[in-house]
């Protein structure tokens, strides 16, 4: 059985992952840096998962207006 520090390690290690994902793949300002994390919610993996979450759905939010205020492709055969 593996270690309870372990364990905690390798969760930091993927919500790290998933914080570079999305600060790579998603707009500008969704996700708060590291630090402000720890201000806004709480320095703990909850904490992180928590701005993780909110990051998701306001790329969402964000994907979703963007769609409705974009015209419809010209129709070419007209």
């Amino acid at each position: 059985m593996r270690k309870n520090e372990e364990l905690v390690d390798e969760c930091w290690t993927a919500l790290a992952m998933i914080r570079r994902t999305i600060e790579d793949h998603c707009p500008p300002g969704v996700l708060p840096e590291d630090e402000m994390v720890y201000g806004l919610y709480a320095p703990t993996m909850m904490g992180e998962a928590e701005a993780i979450s909110r990051a998701i759905v306001a790329t969402v939010a964000k994907l979703q207006v963007q769609g409705t205020l974009k015209p419809p492709a010209p129709n070419i055969k007209a």
